[in-house]
């Protein structure tokens, strides 16, 4: 999660350089034809520990590329629905407790996928010759978050305040940046 590994970025350099470097060399050691990494939108123009260690984990991959047989790449996702982290449990158990429902700005957009779409660009990735890059889905339009958040409180029929709480250390206000694909 980006706010805890802003606290550690220890723990993010541990996990996403070290952790996919380990991968890769296990992966090329026993042979493995297809390596896919899977990234994330914040590696775009990466302003949190988040981004740079997942960037600096696509560039690791798009090394083992060139120095292995087989496909070797990157796929990014944006926010997947319903999976650990994703605002909408957290937005549903603020509105349970009666509010306020957090946004931390009134500006901040996403892009959302489901859990399917997530598995799908995993499949097609693995499937895909090109080795070396970084493949990234069209999500199409960003969505609001405090649309989202006013959607979940709708649904609730119950009255419950939105208070704005500010964006966080290493926490991008648009998410439009996050289909640029990186240079590898």
């Amino acid at each position: 999660h980006l706010s805890i590994l802003e606290m550690h970025p220890e723990v993010g350099f541990k996990t996403n350089v070290v952790g996919t470097q380990n991968m890769l060399s296990v992966a090329a050691e026993f042979g493995v034809s297809t390596f896919v990494n899977i990234s994330t939108d914040k590696a775009a123009d990466s302003t949190s520990v988040l981004g740079r260690t997942k960037r600096l984990a696509e560039q690791l991959t798009a090394h083992a590329a060139i120095n292995n047989p087989g496909t070797w790449l990157s796929v990014r996702f944006g926010n997947v629905l319903g999976s650990r982290g994703s605002v909408i449990p957290l937005f549903r158990a603020q509105i349970e407790r009666g509010g306020p429902v957090t946004v931390t700005h009134p500006e901040v957009t996403r892009f959302f996928m489901t859990i399917e779409e997530a598995c799908q660009l995993v499949v097609q990735a693995g499937s895909s010759q090109a080795s070396g890059e970084v493949l990234v889905l069209d999500m199409g339009e960003p969505v609001p978050i405090i649309d989202l958040a006013r959607r979940l409180i709708a649904e609730s029929d119950r009255k419950i305040e939105v208070q704005f709480t500010g964006l966080r250390a290493g926490e991008k206000l648009q998410a439009s940046e996050a289909l640029l694909p990186a240079a590898t």
